[in-house]
């Protein structure tokens, strides 16, 4: 009996949970990793060390490979197109893709398909930026229309190459770069949600319920599924323009849609990724199909699975590095104090803020599946120790 082989660029955490939803379909990973002390390498059988930026390395690693997806979107765009000129199926492919890798394009696509966004564009220098920040100032409005948001186009990740600006002179640093520059208003929302949705070459989707995702310092702290409190019908429009944004750029596999809900009862959306991701976490015990299970199905043409929530209320916190390295230790109180309590942790050094693991909690009272959820990730970073 021969099963597919998922060829896996990057080696981070994400590929490492992708692997262990297809451990028990059978289906075989090959990983193409930075280093063998990555996350996913330390448990991916086949493991090819290397440059994910080099062609020749891409193409070497993909010959055996049913099909190639991955864990970030930094492949170079027209590597991807050359794999696909070889006949090798790429999911998400490069057309897709593309809309996650550069900001820019993402945000033209998106204007030109009717989908809200924070008002937005590529700026050139600080004058630039000077410019676009009075444009938000409303007719006899007094001030320079700062602050406003500065992006790198490409590259950015978890508050990584993004710039909160209040002035004219915090402007010029996203300029050095060299690279171009995204600006955006500063959204007066709410709160942060996710529509996260998984969507199969032959056009089959299925969308989870939409969560609140809560930032700390531009880092993902905390995801409630669903997001308490929200309207029906802001759910499903959310749900719906996810569902449309990955038909209309073509998107294979799982597809997360970051967004704003303004004070006004409106959603923008902010950022797109077109793979596993953190505000989908929650899913692997949360939901009857995990994000990973059916982004593992997806890219193999497979029937998606059911992504309905088993609980009431599904809470994952991120387990963030701090000054105690020995998180194992931890896990006597931690399960002790909560058996049904969920630890993924990534095999990763612990360094002060780096994203080492998560939990999940859940349950039918929202106050106390956050409660616990918060604790043991405060336990096992060692910032609460009772």
């Amino acid at each position: 009996m021969t099963f597919p082989v998922v060829g896996m660029v990057g080696g981070g955490q994400l590929a490492r949970m992708t692997h262990e939803a297809g451990i028990p379909l059978g289906i075989r990973f090959k990983l193409l990793s930075d280093t063998p002390q990555d996350s996913a390498a330390q448990v991916v059988g086949e493991v090819v060390v290397g440059d994910y930026r080099d062609l020749d390395t891409l193409r070497d690693f993909a010959r055996g490979c049913d099909v190639i997806t991955f864990d970030h979107e930094h492949v170079p765009t027209e590597h991807l197109r050359a794999l696909e000129a070889d006949g090798i199926p790429v999911r998400p492919g490069p057309d897709a893709l593309v809309h996650a890798q550069d900001k820019g394009v993402m945000r033209a696509k998106l204007d030109a398909i009717g989908v809200p966004c924070p008002r937005h564009r590529i700026v050139t220098d600080v004058q630039d930026v000077v410019a676009f920040a009075a444009e938000g100032l409303a007719p006899g409005e007094e001030g320079d229309g700062f602050p406003v948001i500065l992006k790198t186009v490409r590259g950015g990740y978890d508050g990584k190459g993004v710039w909160f600006v209040r002035s004219a002179q915090e402007a010029a640093d996203p300029f050095r770069a060299g690279v171009p520059v995204l600006a955006e208003e500063k959204v007066d929302f709410a709160r942060e949600l996710a529509a996260n949705v998984v969507r199969s070459p032959h056009g089959q989707a299925v969308a989870y319920p939409v969560v609140e995702s809560q930032q700390v310092g531009g880092v993902c702290d905390t995801v409630i599924a669903p997001a308490p409190g929200i309207a029906e019908e802001l759910a499903l429009e959310a749900q719906e323009l996810a569902l449309r944004i990955a038909k209309e750029l073509g998107v294979v596999g799982h597809l997360a849609v970051e967004l704003f809900e303004t004070r006004d009862g409106r959603i923008l959306v902010n950022e797109l990724a077109m793979r596993p991701h953190n505000s989908g976490h929650w899913t692997q015990d949360g939901a009857v199909t995990s994000q990973f299970a059916n982004h593992v199905r997806a890219v193999l043409d497979l029937p998606l699975g059911d992504p309905r929530p088993r609980a009431r209320w599904t809470v994952m916190a991120n387990v963030l590095g701090g000054d105690f390295p020995d998180m194992y230790s931890a896990y006597l109180h931690c399960m002790a104090r909560d058996p049904q309590l969920k630890i993924h942790m990534y095999g990763k050094d612990v360094k002060p803020g780096r994203k080492v693991g998560h939990v999940n909690t859940y349950g039918d009272d929202l106050d106390d599946v956050l409660e616990r959820a918060r604790h043991a990730a405060g336990y096992l970073r060692g910032t609460i120790t009772e």
